[in-house]
């Protein structure tokens, strides 16, 4: 007799997963979809919340047909979890359309609020508050911009929601309800009351009512209408339960609920994390609520990952991804060249920098650029970059926290890479445990959902239940001696051209506002 099964739909920002998953964690079926991103000016990223809705109509019918394909039934599904992107806001009119474009979490157009909120209301106020930094991540200072320059999308905004929050609503009806793990990225959340924070929502002159009420993860959210039932084909009245963002998702989807175990998740961004009891605040993590509803995550968020990756292969590499080889040939080329790029360092903060500098005006650099430099180098040098940037953060949460990592679990595309994977247990000097689940975001929710259906007595158990297995990468000594050394050097690096980089970002600013 086959076995029942839950989906986990991972709306991230490029793209929609929905993952069936069996009570081993094992991935019976799948369906996917592109989100599309706009680009309209300078440091400026949006997107469409019915865009969110049709790859999520796509993912789940494609999800739907391979799930009949493996001889389930699509009765067998039991609850359905939501992953979604962080930090990116909807703008919802009373009639349940855009009165502005939805605000990406890699967006930077509040960098003016980012500076002028917290002088107003306190910065180690919003740091006890919400785990964390003043930051251009958050939607607080979205929320700030919005307000101070388009009062009129402000006033015809009946609801500001997440990526969770919409989905629920398109695929449950009823009014806006998401889980805790989806509102406290947004930056307005207190994290020790679990509930939206009166001192910033009346800074803000925001009143609770415009936003998703909030629920512990595993809460039933609702349940499938039956015209999304025809449109999706999943089961009418199939229940929808509280998940949320995508890197508490992925640390979960790891077991990632002990104090030892650390997650490094290669995907747009870079995020890793540890779990704690405790609830403490420092400038080299941010802190969040963990997936399973109890305890923390203190976590460390590298904006341009393989967003950086992807950038520089579609505009400096022939053919960009057009090539289906493009990233295998790099790959090859990149192994034979030495650590140090043969010279080339690279400064990954293409879009700011979040811990430990937190420098919204913090820019990219690429140092020591030679007329023998090949597309192979600059490919390596952004990957070493990555690393090193997320080796400095590891060992230094490790000191902040008190808390020793003995176990490292690599997940995300860049946990597919031979260069990526070795390069960081080289780096770390400890070995690197790559889980045989890629997609973690989706099973993390697909434990919440598991969870929900009453597969599991709490969430961790789910956890325990379903984490798949690893294998380890151990790192070499000899390797791990010379990115000690490079380390060292690439520590020096934001220091160094900090105040270049200011002074570059606001003379570009000015020059945006000369009209030609």
């Amino acid at each position: 007799m086959l076995q029942t099964l839950v989906i986990g739909l991972d709306s991230s920002t490029q793209s929609t997963k929905a993952i069936a998953w069996n009570r081993a964690g094992h991935a019976i079926a799948e369906g996917r979809a592109d989100v599309p991103m706009h680009n309209p000016r300078l440091d400026c990223f949006e997107q469409n919340p019915e865009d969110w809705w049709d790859s999520a109509v796509t993912a789940l019918n494609n999800c739907a047909t391979d799930i009949l394909a493996c001889g389930y039934r699509l009765e067998d599904v039991q609850g359905l979890a939501i992953s979604n992107q962080r930090e990116t806001i909807a703008f919802m009119d009373a009639e349940g359309g855009s009165a502005y474009p939805a605000i990406v979490w890699l967006d930077e157009r509040c960098r003016s609020q980012v500076s002028s909120f917290p002088a107003s209301f306190g910065l180690e106020k919003i740091h006890r508050i919400t785990g964390r930094m003043p930051d251009l991540t958050p939607c607080l200072y979205s929320l700030a911009w919005m307000r101070e320059n388009e009062m009129q999308a402000w006033n015809n905004t009946a609801h500001f929601v997440d990526v969770q929050a919409y989905l629920v609503q398109r695929l449950c009806g009823g009014g806006y309800r998401t889980g805790w793990i989806s509102s406290d990225p947004m930056g307005i959340f207190d994290l020790q009351e679990k509930r939206w924070s009166e001192p910033l929502l009346n800074a803000l002159e925001l009143d609770a009512s415009r936003l998703p009420v909030p629920h512990k993860p595993g809460t039933q959210l609702g349940t499938v209408t039956d015209n999304v039932a025809k449109l999706t084909r999943l089961p009418a009245g199939l229940p929808v339960f509280a998940a949320g963002g995508d890197g508490q998702c992925a640390g979960l989807g790891v077991n990632c609920t002990v104090p030892d175990r650390a997650y490094v998740n290669l995907g747009t961004a870079v995020v890793s994390g540890i779990w704690s009891p405790d609830y403490a605040y420092n400038t080299s993590w941010r802190t969040e609520l963990a997936a399973q509803g109890e305890g923390y995550i203190y976590e460390n968020c590298l904006r341009s990952g393989a967003f950086l990756i992807n950038w520089f292969v579609e505009q400096f590499v022939s053919k960009g991804r057009a090539d289906a080889q493009v990233f295998e040939r790099l790959e090859k080329a990149a192994l034979q060249v030495p650590i140090g790029s043969d010279g080339l360092l690279i400064q990954p903060y293409f879009s700011g920098v979040m811990d430990p500098h937190w420098d919204s005006s913090a820019r990219g650099v690429m140092l020591g650029l030679s007329g023998s430099h090949t597309e192979a180098h600059i490919y390596r040098a952004i990957v070493e970059s990555i690393t090193l940037d997320q080796v400095m953060r590891t060992t230094d949460m490790e000191r902040a926290a008190n808390q020793t990592i003995n176990d490292v679990v690599a997940i995300g595309g860049g946990a597919n890479s031979e260069l990526w994977r070795q390069m960081l247990a080289d780096a770390l000097g400890r070995p690197v445990n790559v889980s045989t689940t890629v997609e973690a975001s989706a099973l993390g929710a697909g434990m919440i959902a598991a969870f929900g259906a009453g597969w599991y007595n709490s969430i961790t158990d789910a956890a325990n239940g379903m984490a798949g297995s690893t294998s380890a990468v151990q790192p070499d000594p000899t390797r791990h001696a010379a990115y000690q050394e490079l380390l060292a050097i690439y520590r020096k690096l934001y220091h160094a051209t900090r105040d270049i980089n200011h002074d570059m970002v606001n003379f570009a600013a000015r020059q945006q506002q000369i009209t030609p």
